[in-house]
């Protein structure tokens, strides 16, 4: 990251952001417009929600039907149904995201701490704090190399302080670099791919860009396929220019693809098919 006063800020300069984040606006802005936001924008936000919570757990390994996640109550994992308890887990988070973005400015690794306790559904004397020296992480679909926990806890406390600090950093440029960054270090024990795309989530809604959370990003990193998003996660950790932006720039195709899908839900709606 940058050295300057405002990091953040300083990638969007990078060749090829400003496009992105400009793309990512209109495309917001479009949906924002539909004439089924003027009177129904809530039927909207709760379908963007199960759609969201379907892409992420499929990210996670459980790409479930959006039918089958509809149609499930039981998310238990009753015998072993490891898939299960990841769709339930990425359900609990979308739901628990909207209730935390009045902390997330003032407090942004307590809302974290709370993510992972959601997710995990665990009271475990490791859920819920950035994993120590010597424990494992469980996140095999993510193969980079796991920092240290000293590393984690320096980058967290960055992190977190250019959170609180604010700046000019358009939306998708801070939403990408949280996710980013959260992807590389898995901080906790397990969940942290579920955990930064709630984080992720929470900062397109929080700073204004997508204040009726109706534009579903994880809906976008899942249609562009597991491959593909890890791809680019690895620019990111490379930490060259080049592969920050080739980031940042597939979260702002992830919040466009979100942006189509939740205008096929207007159109939806407007014909009275759902």
């Amino acid at each position: 990251m940058s050295t300057t006063a405002d990091p953040l800020a300083a990638l969007g300069a990078l060749p090829g952001v400003a496009d992105s984040v400009d793309s990512v606006r209109k495309a917001v802005d479009r949906v924002y417009g539909h004439r089924v936001m003027r009177r129904r924008s809530h039927a909207v936000t709760s379908e963007a929600a199960l759609r969201g919570a379907r892409g992420s757990a499929a990210l996670s390994g459980a790409d479930w039907p959006l039918e089958e996640v509809r149609r499930r109550s039981d998310f238990s994992g009753a015998g072993g149904d490891d898939e299960a308890r990841t769709v339930g887990a990425a359900l609990r988070l979308t739901a628990e995201a909207g209730q935390l973005l009045s902390i997330w400015r003032q407090s942004p690794l307590r809302v974290l701490a709370r993510l992972h306790l959601v997710a995990a559904a665990d009271n475990g004397d490791t859920v819920g704090r950035p994993r120590q020296g010597g424990e494992p992480v469980d996140e095999p679909l993510v193969e980079l190399p796991l920092p240290d926990a000293q590393e984690v806890a320096g980058r967290l406390e960055g992190l977190s302080g250019l959170i609180i600090a604010g700046g000019s950093a358009p939306a998708l440029v801070t939403a990408a670099v949280v996710h980013g960054e959260l992807l590389a270090l898995r901080p906790f024990g397990s969940h942290n791919g579920l955990v930064a795309r709630a984080a992720e989530r929470i900062v397109l809604v929080g700073s204004g860009l997508d204040p009726k959370s109706i534009c579903p990003a994880e809906v976008g990193h899942a249609e562009q396929g597991r491959a593909e998003y890890l791809a680019a996660l690895e620019g990111y950790a490379s930490g060259t220019p080049e592969g920050v932006a080739a980031w940042i720039a597939h979260c702002g195709r992830s919040v466009e693809l979100g942006v189509r899908e939740s205008t096929a839900v207007c159109e939806a709606l407007q014909r009275g098919a759902a």
